[in-house]
């Protein structure tokens, strides 16, 4: 798959997840790897600055067989920007498509 297509929607694909539930950064790379082949801390800087502009919350939850997990939490803010991305990625599939046909 091409990187730039990748690039433009990893943000929209995290967003997506998370409001599936909370996840911690591994696992989402988990589950979005299963679709898409993404190196393993590909997802980390687009987690940080979901954060920084309050899309995301974090918490540390404790682990057994190791240090604690670092989960992800959508706020409110962060479902209403994961609605509007959802929608221009739509209309910009349908355009996309248009002119490719």
């Amino acid at each position: 798959m091409n990187a730039q297509f990748k690039k433009g929607a990893l943000e929209l694909c995290v967003l997506s997840q998370l409001t599936k539930g909370d996840k911690y950064g591994y696992e989402l790379t988990e589950v979005i790897s299963r679709e898409m082949s993404i190196a393993t801390g590909t997802l980390y800087p687009i987690l940080k600055r979901l954060k920084d502009e309050l899309y995301v919350e974090t918490y540390l939850v404790e682990s057994e067989g190791g240090p604690a997990r670092k989960y992800y939490h959508l706020t409110e803010k962060g479902r209403g920007y994961q609605g509007n991305l959802k929608l221009e990625w739509q209309a910009f599939v349908e355009i996309v498509g248009r002119l490719c046909d």
